[in-house]
């Protein structure tokens, strides 16, 4: 499966790649940064989150981009659309690493994979959930133009708002 590579302003969205496992161990290895994303984990469950963002793109056409910063050359987070198997819907989502966080990364790199859905899947809408805590993903959804349409029980036992954005 070919992974296309997406370009901002400022940002590189690329195929995962073994070069990108230090920031998701270090990322994933602090409990208040990977909060919301299932952290912390040790180094080999990160590894596996890398291998789950890889191989998601063979096995449902679409996925978790690298997200790295132009001008360094840096990685700076993940970016993309998920659909794990027993979830009721798909889900873009983002993680930035907490030096990067507060530039407007999350945003950029969100706003080009929800234009990627619509123009290469042909998508109508894209929708996000999260956390009821996670104050921040709230925030962006909503600057995404994120309307709440449902709220749905997820297997992890949580009940979670569903945020559509529509072009």
């Amino acid at each position: 499966m070919h992974i296309p590579t997406l370009r901002t302003e400022r940002l590189v969205l690329r195929a995962p790649s073994v070069t990108d496992f230090e920031t998701y161990r270090d990322f994933y290895a602090d409990r208040s940064a990977s909060l919301f994303y299932g952290g912390p984990l040790t180094a080999a469950q990160a590894w596996r989150k890398l291998a789950y963002d890889v191989g998601h793109w063979t096995l449902r056409g679409f996925g978790m981009w690298s997200v790295v910063e132009q001008a360094s050359s840096t990685m700076v987070g993940g970016c993309g659309i998920v659909w794990p198997e027993g979830w009721p819907r798909h889900e873009l989502t983002w993680w930035i690493v907490p030096g990067a966080r507060r530039n407007g990364y999350a945003e950029e790199a969100s706003r080009a994979a929800i234009r990627w859905a619509q123009e290469v899947l042909g998508w109508s809408a894209v929708e996000t959930h999260m956390d009821d805590q996670n104050e921040p993903a709230k925030r962006l959804a909503q600057k995404l133009g994120g309307t709440i349409i449902s709220r749905d029980m997820f297997p992890d036992g949580l009940e979670r708002n569903i945020y559509e954005m529509a072009p």
